[in-house]
């Protein structure tokens, strides 16, 4: 099983060096950046929310949030504040707006260095008891996730936001995950292992 989560990083690794960039994205940012005004109440002016419950978008693959704009507007991702922001919002709008986000830069954050450490060895390791595979496999050594493949970046993300997103994939609340990959590790996580991985993920650089 170890073999299996090191070939799986090797993979991904190999995608993220050969990937520079999003993958195309036919978005205007500064067209992005105009569009933006309503976001920024929420996600902060350059995407980097001051709320722990909402989440960054600065530095985001640009597919990646193009893709989950898109869920929002068609129902499969369900959060009522999103969708109504969404509705008024055409395809090149999101794309815009993904383009934008993508270019701004994240903030930093900082973990509690126990639960930290704690996190760290899931998102490296796993956890070969239960078979909750390591998060670094797909999301990189630093959360920088892999573009052509759609994983998104995780780095520096809020911890509340991660842990409601890993709890949504485990209730089943969230479904748009390849191939339910999110949602059967989620499932076999438990509370104490998803509040770990996210407060390191918060801090991840």
């Amino acid at each position: 099983m170890r073999t299996l989560y090191l070939l799986a990083g090797a993979f991904a690794l190999s995608l993220a060096g050969s990937a520079s960039a999003d993958p195309m994205v036919d978005g205007d940012a500064e067209a992005g950046e105009a569009n933006s005004t309503a976001c920024a109440a929420c996600h902060g002016p350059d995407g980097n929310s001051s709320n722990p419950e909402w989440p960054k978008l600065a530095g985001q693959h640009a597919k990646y949030t193009y893709e989950q704009l898109k869920a929002y507007k068609s129902g499969e991702r369900d959060d009522a504040v999103m969708m109504g922001q969404v509705q008024n919002l055409d395809d090149q709008d999101m794309k815009d707006l993904a383009v934008f986000y993508a270019q701004q830069v994240p903030q930093v954050g900082s973990a509690d260095e126990e639960l930290g450490e704690a996190g760290k060895k899931i998102y490296r390791g796993g956890n070969l008891e239960t078979g909750v595979t390591a998060c670094i496999a797909c999301h990189g050594p630093r959360g920088e996730g892999v573009p052509m493949a759609n994983y998104p970046m995780l780095s520096g993300q809020h911890a509340q936001y991660t842990i409601e997103q890993l709890e949504a994939y485990r209730d089943g609340e969230r479904s748009t995950d390849r191939a339910g990959m999110m949602r059967d590790i989620a499932a076999r996580m438990s509370d104490e292992e998803i509040e770990a991985v996210a407060e390191y993920i918060q801090g991840l650089y």
